[in-house]
Parts: C-alpha cells; sequence; structure tokens
C-alpha cells in the first residue's frame, strides 16, 4: 500500500533554508508531460509560487517558494491539474525513462510503456530506503540504470546467419566497441567486447543480421551521489511482463529485508543478494 502522510509530512515536499517555504516535487512517470497540465503548472507556479520551476535530473518538475500555509490549496490545484505531489522519502521515487522505441533509433524496448506500468502499480510505496527505478532502452544507458537502486536496460543479441553476409564491412564501421571485423569476406563478432547495443543490426543494409536475444537486463543497487557505485546484475527476462514481475519482486525483497539508514547498495551482502538472485533465475527458468 501507498503510505499515506498529513500534507505537510508528504515525500514529495521539500523543506527550503527559509522554514515558511518549500519546494513541490511533481509526480511524473518517465518525464510525460502533455501541453495542457504544464499550462496548469505554469499557472500554479505563478499563482502560489515566485513564476518560475525547476527541471530535476528525475524527469520531474519542482515549484519552489510555496508557503507553508498555502500547501492544503495548492495541492487541490495540483490534483486538479493531474500533476499530484511526487515522493523524496523512503519510498518509490519518481519513476524515469529515455524515449524508448517510440522516437530513438537506437532503442531495443518501450521504455515509457515499462517505466508507466511500474509507475502505476509501485510509485509512492512504503519501502526502508528510497528506491530509485530508471529504465534505458539500450546500454547507451541515457537515464543512468547502473547507478539507480534497481535499472533496466533494453538489449539484443545480435544473429549472424552463416552464408548471408556479404562482407560489406557497415555493421563494422558502425560498432563503437570495436567488436566486429571482416575476415574472408565475412563478419565476426567478438562476444567479449560486444555489449549488446544491436547497432549492427540496424546498420546492416542489406537487413541480414537478426535479433537473436531482445532482453531487459536489470540491475540492483547502483547509487549517484558522493560515492557512486554500479548496480549488480541480475537477470535478464525477454517480455515486458516479465521486468515488471521481476521489479516487483525486487520491491517487495526491499521492504521485507532491508533497514532504513543504509543505501541499498550498501546492505546487498548483508540481505544475501546473491542468493535472491538465484531464487529469481530459477523461478524465471521454469
Amino acid at each position: 500500500m501507498i503510505r499515506e502522510y498529513g500534507i505537510h509530512l508528504k515525500g514529495g515536499i521539500i523543506a527550503q533554508r527559509d522554514a515558511d517555504y518549500c519546494t513541490l516535487r511533481l509526480r511524473m512517470p518517465a518525464g510525460v508531460l502533455d501541453t495542457t497540465r504544464m499550462r496548469g503548472i505554469a499557472e500554479i507556479a505563478d499563482t502560489y509560487g515566485n513564476g518560475t520551476v525547476h527541471l530535476t535530473t528525475r524527469q520531474t518538475i519542482e515549484v519552489p517558494d510555496i508557503h507553508n500555509l498555502k500547501l492544503e490549496e495548492v495541492f487541490e490545484a495540483l490534483r486538479a491539474n493531474g500533476t499530484p505531489v511526487g515522493a523524496e522519502a523512503d519510498e518509490i521515487v519518481n519513476i524515469i525513462a529515455c524515449p524508448g522505441t517510440a522516437r530513438c533509433k537506437y532503442a531495443n524496448i518501450d521504455s515509457v510503456s515499462l517505466a508507466q506500468r511500474v509507475d502505476k502499480n509501485l510509485f509512492g510505496k512504503q519501502v526502508p530506503v528510497k528506491v530509485r527505478i530508471s529504465v534505458s532502452a539500450c546500454p547507451y544507458a541515457c537515464t543512468s540504470p547502473l547507478f539507480n537502486e534497481i535499472g533496466v536496460i533494453g538489449r539484443i543479441e545480435p544473429l549472424r546467419e552463416p552464408g548471408l553476409c556479404t562482407g560489406c564491412g557497415t555493421c563494422a564501421e558502425y560498432c563503437k566497441e570495436c567488436a566486429i571485423s571482416i575476415k574472408n569476406g565475412v563478419s565476426a563478432l567478438n562476444d567479449d567486447k560486444c555489449i549488446m547495443c544491436g547497432v549492427c543490426i540496424h546498420s546492416c543494409p542489406f537487413d541480414l543480421l537478426k535479433s537473436k536475444h531482445r532482453h531487459y537486463l536489470i540491475t540492483v543497487g547502483g547509487r549517484r551521489g558522493r560515492h557512486p557505485q554500479m548496480g549488480r546484475e541480475l537477470v535478464a527476462v525477454e517480455t515486458e511482463d516479465e521486468a515488471v514481475e521481476v521489479i516487483e519482486r525486487i520491491v517487495n525483497w526491499v521492504r521485507r529485508r532491508a533497514w532504513s539508514g543504509r543505501l541499498l547498495s550498501d546492505q546487498l551482502d548483508d540481505l544475501q543478494f546473491e542468493q535472491f538472485k538465484a531464487d529469481i533465475i530459477s523461478n524465471m527458468e521454469q
């Protein structure tokens, strides 16, 4: 269940230096906002704030300089506008995503759809530690999924059909990892260098490279801040439904076993992450 606070204690309310004022961080799944609601936010910022807004690194909007005595009134205005206050405490905060297959030529998955589904199921859920979730549609990782408590990366493993390659070298030219070479007129892939970005598949002018394994790589335990740390690989799943299921299982695991006062990244070994990983993999293989 989503935790219910009094208005002044909600996670999306951020105290300012002047104790009479606060900043309101808004809920904005995947950073998507239509222009009608954008105009509504502008009107609210003009009426109750200082006429400005702040765009955050978590793809949401903050409205600064809201007087504490006006919070209930502003809450109602935001709710009517379809942009309620977000989360920033020990809970599931705004889920972020890159543009995904709708717009990006490098995308391997529909990152926005996944982020919005996860938001619908999990946003604001009470957990012992703050949990940030980031979805990136390819290994370019524009939304820094590896530096979030839960990260998702869309990957695609290329498949080369013997005898079909013309040896034109286009895929080798486009591969930024130098994982492809042309040998005896045929492209050869170095699996140790390949990061499964799928660029070679998209670049093949003869459409001869195929997708062997399009999947969602899910990581756990990343963090940014003063001491950044990359998340650990948990599992790769093939469908959006499976990705949603795994993310929900991670959140339930954190809710049951983690404790407050330490970042999730500092607790993984104490929480027996490797055993949790083995259980997840075993479940997915059944």
